[in-house]
């Protein structure tokens, strides 16, 4: 069957706009992505970048404008798209949470009842809201939920939150999260077997790109008689690889160790004996 492009839509502009730029470069896909441009065709890959709204993405996936798409998971949920998740990307993680004025206490979900709660996302409030058995006044604004309070207009939001310094800055203070979301890949149910064969190449670089991310690859050097406690440290994909140096009595160690823990491999590595330890990013990881 002939192949044919990829129609994949990113986010124009956002928070989720130069992480998904990145992403697709870092799996080795070249495409001009110059200021105010919409479409961009990749020169070295069967695919096609559209720019578009974030909110827009899940429609357009499910209408077939085009197969595949990048958004926030919570945009997805919120529009109640027809579409399927691929992968879950690792970046644009945010969380969407319900926050109240500084100074009002609270213990439980039922002190919601009865105020009014502005939010650009009704649809996961309002699921929120039932599951508790909270009845309050839903308030739908298309952003700046944050001032909603203090000019009156709401009793409390529902809003995306990252940092936290937003709220703060302006009085508030999180008290429920309603949802945990991240960048997730989707694309249209039952695609063809041309779009399929594509859409799986690209990802397989997307998972090789997130793998390498969550990985560091680690070389040292360690004497021969303290080589079995060592490998007990490095489990690496399978197992390390060892090789003897030139010098008698060392061998080279290699392996992958996950990059939230690898200091404290390190420590127990020169603890044990190793020398010339080298710590090194990984660009691409394929299981």
């Amino acid at each position: 069957m002939p192949q044919r492009n990829l129609k994949i839509a990113i986010q124009k502009s956002g928070r989720l706009s130069d992480s998904s730029i990145q992403l697709l470069k870092k799996c080795d896909i070249g495409f001009d992505n110059g200021h105010g441009k919409l479409r961009s065709r990749a020169y070295n890959f069967p695919l096609e970048i559209l720019f578009l709204r974030d909110d827009d993405i899940p429609q357009h996936v499910e209408d077939g404008v085009v197969d595949c798409g990048i958004v926030g998971e919570n945009t997805l949920i919120e529009g109640n798209a027809n579409v399927a998740t691929i992968d879950r990307l690792g970046f644009g993680k945010c969380r969407l949470s319900i926050a109240l004025p500084r100074g009002q206490e609270y213990e439980a979900a039922t002190q919601l009842s009865g105020k009014r709660i502005a939010t650009s996302y009704p649809q996961m409030l309002r699921k929120f809201l039932n599951e508790n058995n909270v009845d309050a006044d839903i308030h739908t604004i298309s952003g700046s939920a944050e001032i909603a309070p203090s000019i009156g207009l709401a009793d409390a939001i529902c809003d995306l939150v990252s940092s936290g310094n937003t709220l703060f800055t302006n009085g508030l203070k999180e008290v429920e999260t309603v949802l945990e979301s991240e960048a997730v890949l989707i694309s249209r149910n039952n695609v063809s077997s041309a779009v399929k064969s594509v859409l799986d190449s690209l990802s397989v670089r997307i998972r090789a790109v997130n793998a390498a991310r969550e990985n560091k690859y680690i070389l040292l050097n360690a004497p021969n008689d303290r080589l079995t406690e060592i490998e007990k440290l490095l489990p690496g994909i399978k197992s390390p690889t060892v090789m003897p140096l030139a010098e008698s009595g060392w061998s080279s160690v290699h392996s992958v160790i996950g990059i939230d823990d690898h200091w404290k491999i390190v420590e127990g590595l020169k603890a044990a004996g190793a020398e010339g330890i080298l710590v090194i990013s990984i660009d691409q990881m394929i299981r």
